[in-house]
């Protein structure tokens, strides 16, 4: 009878997908438009896949869907910044200083 399946919405994202080339191609403009940048695996969840969050050195950061924690170690080497394991270093403070800047000013942002 099925009173209490769920049904999926029509046109809802895929949660888990993976990256794609426009991912990619933010995370390499990010990586030439900014300074000092860094990259942070994190691992893959319920909800998403592996993700690889970027940090410049004035903690300004973004994060987009990769291709597993060797895709971001090959997407790293290729763009020459370093890359580290989010879950053995944490994040940078830095990127909790940019996150408590904009906090308070987020008309300058």
């Amino acid at each position: 009878m099925g009173l209490f399946r769920r049904r999926k919405r029509a046109g809802a994202a895929e949660p888990d997908r993976t990256a794609n080339r426009a991912d990619l191609e933010h995370l390499e403009n990010f990586v030439r438009t900014r300074k000092g940048v860094e990259a942070y695996i994190e691992p893959r969840t319920t909800v998403t896949e592996t993700t690889v969050i970027l940090i410049a050195d004035d903690g300004e950061w973004t994060r987009r869907r990769i291709n597993g924690p060797d895709g971001a170690r090959r997407f790293a080497y290729r763009l020459s910044i370093p890359v580290y394991d989010v879950a053995l270093m944490g994040y940078p403070q830095r990127m909790r200083d940019y996150n408590e800047r904009r906090k308070r000013r987020p008309e300058l942002y």
